[in-house]
């Protein structure tokens, strides 16, 4: 009955939402004729997706992947995004050339923008506007293309494919060859997926994949889907190996008794040379239909989202007593860490029935031996380090510890991420999706133990876990935005590849001057997709579900 009562205190905090909320809505972004940034090269874009909450204050929403080399780039990660009727919904797009593995955008070149409502968007359906600078002035000839549509369908696509004998486009070495898939759009095709690059292999084996059937083709099993094979070059001239068509009906049907295989052709080839038969085969093995269930299916299911905070308490912060520390609380009660906790906790603890939420600091001597803990509770009381609320339980005890440890060192994350993988290990074993655990880690330096903590993120990635990290102060956080997973798999140690990104890292001085709000919604921003994605591959449905699959 508590998973039956917490999920009609969610619809209900949702209702005046939804009552607005007319549908969700995927925009897929395109550009042409971007400034030229780098030298030697092309610019190597990403665009940025902003909302305004207010007159003034934009908040990121998302980010597409970054294109390599490229003035003319085709995004394939979609935005997606709630549309309000009765509200105006100002959008922002912003086009940056990508030139470091750091999150913060400001180090990056500025390549235009454009500032719309998405009212425009979906009216218009397909919008080209010309960027611009931060001026205003015509960021040279570059445009932006945003396709919208309408989300009506929330199956998806498991995918398992491979190739064999494809060309070699290169002249040492062998091909990297990736794949493109494309949906029909009337006289033109729509990107809807990128495969990764697999290096130096005319026989190469994409990682497993998951398409939304509405990207793919709208939902009509019967819709024409193009996928091109290609060679990718760093200069962004991807050599085109070859090409098929075909349709989702025919790839269920084939799958479904063995793997069905598609020459690729390469129509230029073919015309020029004699007895050309194709330029490689690609083989799907694994063509699937799911329903995929939402994170809200999962809460209002119900879910539970089980919260842990862990504090640095590390000598790095300074002296609690002096006002240059970062542990020290000024005369309105406040700290980095205190507005982190509360930033963050007050809107995650309303997915948490009963309010009771472990915290734990680490890096400090604690009494009364005075040895160094990496995962002590916050309220010394190991057997039930649970505290009463974030806002009171949470706040309170860190307040009253505060004074109690001696800060030392060094930074070890491993301890903490570790403590908490073994209740989501538990949670797993019982093969239901009833419990969901965040672990948010304030810190204010280097990590000491990389390589374990390394190897503990990519064991959670395999459990049903995330971890944000927030760092505090003014230290140098290149190391941390490693474990932030955007740019690529984190492997641990020994070359095991993470299942799925479960890291995000944030410094919090990008937000000092900005509403509370906007801290939380950029870390908190993944960790619908992450809990969704993670069920969803491991098949388990929400707790309880009036939802049958309909394929």
């Amino acid at each position: 009955m508590l998973h039956v009562a917490f999920a009609k205190r969610v619809l209900a905090s949702f209702k005046d939402m939804a009552a607005q909320c007319v549908t969700k809505v995927e925009l897929t972004v395109s550009c042409d004729n971007l400034l030229d940034r780098d030298i030697g090269s092309k610019s190597d874009p990403l665009c940025v997706l902003l909302m305004n909450s207010s007159d003034t204050q934009w908040f990121e929403v998302a980010r597409t992947e970054k294109v390599q080399n490229c003035l003319h780039p085709k995004f394939a990660k979609k935005f997606v995004i709630d549309y309000y009727f009765e509200i105006v919904q100002k959008l922002k797009f912003g086009i940056y050339d990508i030139d470091n593995k750091t999150i913060d955008l400001s180090d990056d070149d500025f390549l235009g923008e454009l500032e719309c409502t998405l009212g425009q968007v979906v009216s218009s359906k397909k919008l080209t506007r010309p960027l611009v600078l931060k001026n205003k002035s015509p960021a040279g000839k570059g445009t932006i293309t945003i396709s919208a549509e309408e989300i009506n369908d929330n199956r998806v696509v498991n995918f398992e494919v491979q190739a064999r004998k494809l060309d070699n486009k290169d002249f040492f070495g062998k091909s990297d060859p990736y794949l493109e898939f494309y949906k029909a759009t009337g006289t033109a095709w729509q990107l809807a997926h990128r495969t990764e690059v697999v290096k130096n292999n005319l026989n190469p084996t994409w990682r497993p994949f998951r398409i939304p059937l509405q990207s793919l083709c709208g939902g009509d099993m019967d819709k024409p889907i193009k996928v091109e094979c290609y060679d990718y070059d760093n200069d962004g001239s991807h050599d085109l190996i070859g090409n098929f068509e075909t349709t989702m009906t025919h790839l269920i049907e084939a799958s479904q008794c063995s793997p069905v295989e598609f020459e690729c052709i390469n129509s230029k080839k073919k015309q020029k040379k004699k007895g050309y038969k194709n330029s490689g085969v690609v083989v799907v093995k694994l063509c699937q239909v799911q329903l995929f269930y939402s994170f809200l299916d999962y809460i209002m299911g119900g879910c539970q989202i089980n919260f842990t905070v862990a504090v640095d308490f590390t000598g790095s912060n300074g002296d609690p007593r002096s006002p240059q520390s970062l542990h020290y609380i000024s005369p309105q009660g406040v700290n980095e860490y205190l507005s982190a906790i509360w930033s963050v906790g007050n809107v995650i603890q309303d997915y948490d029935s009963d309010k009771m939420f472990p915290a734990f600091g680490f890096g400090a001597q604690i009494p009364p031996t005075w040895q160094v803990s990496h995962e002590f509770p916050l309220n010394f009381n190991p057997s039930n380090p649970f505290c009463a609320g974030v806002l009171k339980g949470v706040v309170e005890a860190y307040r009253v510890c505060l004074p109690q440890v001696k800060l030392y060192g060094p930074t070890n994350f491993s301890p903490i991420i570790n403590h908490v993988a073994c209740f989501a290990q538990q949670a797993l074993q019982q093969t239901s999706a009833s419990q969901y655990f965040v672990l948010l880690i304030i810190t204010d330096g280097v990590i000491t133990d990389m390589d374990d903590t390394r190897n503990a993120i990519v064991k959670a990635s395999r459990l049903p876990m995330s971890i944000i990290i927030i760092g505090v102060g003014g230290a140098d956080f290149t190391a941390m935005e490693f474990l932030d997973g955007d740019d690529g798999r984190l492997r641990s140690q020994t070359g095991e590849a993470a299942m799925r990104d479960i890291v995000q890292f944030v410094p919090f001085r990008q937000f000092q001057n900005g509403p509370k709000e906007a801290l939380a919604k950029s870390v908190l921003a993944e960790v619908p997709g992450q809990l969704g994605d993670f069920f969803n591959v491991m098949k388990l449905v929400p707790p309880i579900s009036n939802s049958a699959p309909n394929l």
